[in-house]
């Protein structure tokens, strides 16, 4: 974003702001071949996601592909220019109907809640990707996946590299693993190409470590401190690196962290909201010397610096938290340490 502007008055500049297309992004789109299913496009990321691949690349054909349980959500995106198709992705009979397109990428996983039904976590981040990665086999493929596959790293580490050895903590980490040694076995059956997306905490303001904080200093709550530090990025910039990387898909899946390159400190984050609420932050817990940090250095050398900085971004989550402007009602449970979601 050249322009930074000082807030967003309504969802409507949000959503604007998330899904403009960098130069960058319209030449990597223009330059690559077919057209783009999201499967699973509801949720947090997909919609301003797909939004942006359509302001990319008009002339693309932009699917996306969900339950769309939420009310309002497919005639959103049909305003956009998307072509919506209501799809159960659990449903193996239902997703061998879909159109095949030379390019997918795949949203789909349940993190929120996991402990109460771990059945269903590992059916969604497993079992659902093992049928799309089957039906889509032809197709390129950008897969999220999430940094807490990493076990934990020093906190003065500069984050866990991709070649680090994956082992987390706890069950839904481990359906994670579960989702990419999918997308793995294909290439190695099928030749299938993908790049997988080790993301780590992607910022909108109405959810996200950043909000989380705020929220907890603007109504005097403790913010806990267990997990000291962390790595976020601007939604933004996370939509604009995931559509990008489509052109790094390979057999073996390239992997790739994605996230912003500092690693933020969290009482430092919780002082910076306290002097824009004019609050002294209360604190709970102390700093570990280890947390889930990943190494950014080769998104940096594929895509370069994210656009927009953390201190503009804290600006910003300030100002649309003490206006009241509205949650997704996710926390991110960034505290936690067992992996028990």
């Amino acid at each position: 974003m050249s322009d930074f502007p000082e807030g967003f008055a309504d969802l409507e500049a949000l959503e604007e702001a998330l899904s403009r297309p960098s130069a960058a992004l319209c030449d990597a789109l223009s330059a690559l071949d077919g057209d783009i299913t999201f499967l699973g496009v509801g949720g947090k990321i997909g919609p301003t996601l797909a939004r942006m691949a359509k302001r990319a690349a008009p002339d693309k054909r932009i699917i996306g592909v969900a339950r769309f349980s939420e009310s309002g959500l497919r005639e959103r995106l049909e305003s956009w220019g998307i072509e919506t198709v209501a799809c159960d992705l659990m449903d193996r009979e239902a997703v061998t109907g879909l159109e095949k397109t030379a390019n997918a990428v795949f949203l789909a996983g349940r993190k929120f809640g996991s402990e109460g039904n771990m059945a269903l976590t590992w059916a969604m981040n497993v079992l659902c990707p093992s049928i799309v990665a089957e039906v889509f086999r032809g197709s390129r493929f950008v897969v999220y996946s999430t940094a807490c596959v990493y076990p934990f790293v020093g906190v003065t580490s500069g984050g866990a590299p991709e070649s680090l050895r994956v082992d987390p903590p706890g069950e839904y980490a481990n359906s994670c693993v579960g989702r990419e040694r999918v997308f793995e076995h294909r290439a190695q059956l099928d030749g299938t190409k993908s790049v997988i997306l080790r993301l780590s905490y992607a910022l909108d303001m109405r959810y996200g470590v950043l909000h989380d904080i705020a929220q907890a200093v603007l109504n005097g709550d403790p913010v806990p401190l267990e997990m000291g530090h962390c790595n976020v990025i601007w939604q933004g910039d996370a939509n604009d690196v995931a559509l990008r990387a489509l052109a790094l898909a390979d057999t073996p899946p390239t992997i790739l962290n994605l996230s912003g390159p500092e690693t933020a400190s969290v009482r430092r984050i919780a002082e910076r909201f306290g002097q824009a609420f004019g609050k002294a932050p209360l604190f709970s817990g102390t700093e570990q010397d280890k947390a889930w940090l990943v190494d950014t250095a080769l998104q940096q050398r594929h895509f370069g610096y994210p656009s927009v900085p953390l201190a503009k971004v804290i600006d910003w989550t300030a100002d649309w938290v003490a206006a009241g402007r509205g949650s997704l009602g996710k926390p991110t449970h960034f505290e936690v340490r067992d992996g028990a979601y």
